[in-house]
């Protein structure tokens, strides 16, 4: 039976990054498009956002990073979410990363990631068709 309602994404910045205004922005447009949110702040660790992923049955998680520890804290959370039997929620991300560093991040079961200039539109429609296919309306 599949699951039905609204997408539900967590938002979070790992780490010590301390600029939000991109999560900021792309959980409102999430939001706005009719997804659940879950924004979970600045400097969380990666077992706080994987504890919330699976506390708020989330359906993905969207990191954001800019402080170019991506490479370790996608792969953290990536490694917790299978250590907890986690897989089924997809993580895509964003921020500033490297083009080299996006196929190791993919190859490690990052499902997307976002460098600057993408448009919330296009990642909003990303979110759509990848994440819970089932739930679009």
């Amino acid at each position: 039976m599949g699951v039905t309602g609204p997408i539900r994404v967590v938002v979070a910045k790992p780490g010590l990054d301390g600029h939000d205004r991109g999560a900021k922005v792309i959980a409102r447009a999430l939001r706005d498009a009719g997804m659940e949110v879950i924004y979970t702040g600045l400097h969380q660790t990666p077992e706080q956002i994987v504890d919330t992923a699976i506390q708020e049955d989330a359906d993905a998680i969207g990191l954001s990073v800019l402080s170019g520890a991506h490479n370790t804290l996608f792969a953290k959370v990536i490694d917790l979410l299978r250590d907890r039997e986690a897989e089924d929620i997809m993580v895509f991300g964003g921020g500033i990363i490297p083009e080299e560093d996006i196929p190791p991040l993919k190859a490690k079961g990052v499902a997307e990631i976002f460098t600057p200039g993408a448009t919330t539109t296009a990642i909003v429609e990303w979110v759509r068709t990848h994440v819970r296919q089932s739930a679009q309306a």
